[in-house]
């Protein structure tokens, strides 16, 4: 193989590289979260998933009206950012009344970005602020 054609190759292995990586990088923007809003909603813990990149944490909600539950998902950080926040795997476990703080999705669906939560039946408070992750743009 000539020196052309082997810059030609690694100029499409390049290509292919930058493509295929470019939804991890997309993955990690905050954008799709209103920060300019902080809603309040309480529940019931369905479930907490302790694994990178990113925590998520799913509360069953009453509506204000009535009606039957609705699931709303909550994005934290990593766990290595709640770890040093003081967070375990076992901070949050299903059945756990909470009140969470976050930053609603921008498309109006059921979920957004966690601020804190706090444990009703103990009081505790856990900070799962995005802004300890986040580097300066």
């Amino acid at each position: 193989m000539n020196s052309r054609m082997k810059q030609s190759l690694g100029a499409v292995i390049l290509a292919v590289a930058a493509a295929v990586s470019w939804p991890a990088y997309a993955h990690h923007s905050f954008a799709v979260y209103d920060r300019t809003k902080v809603l309040t909603l309480k529940g019931n813990v369905k479930s907490f998933q302790w694994t990178n990149p990113h925590c998520v944490i799913w509360v069953m909600v009453q509506p204000e009206g009535g009606g039957e539950p609705q699931e709303w998902s909550f994005e934290t950080t990593s766990p290595g950012v709640l770890t040093r926040g003081g967070w375990t795997r076992n901070s949050v476990k299903p059945g756990d009344r909470v009140s969470v703080e976050f930053s609603p999705l921008r498309d109006g669906s059921h979920g957004g970005g966690l601020n804190s939560v706090t444990l009703l039946d103990t009081g505790q408070k856990l900070s799962a602020s995005f802004a300890a992750s986040e580097k300066p743009s």
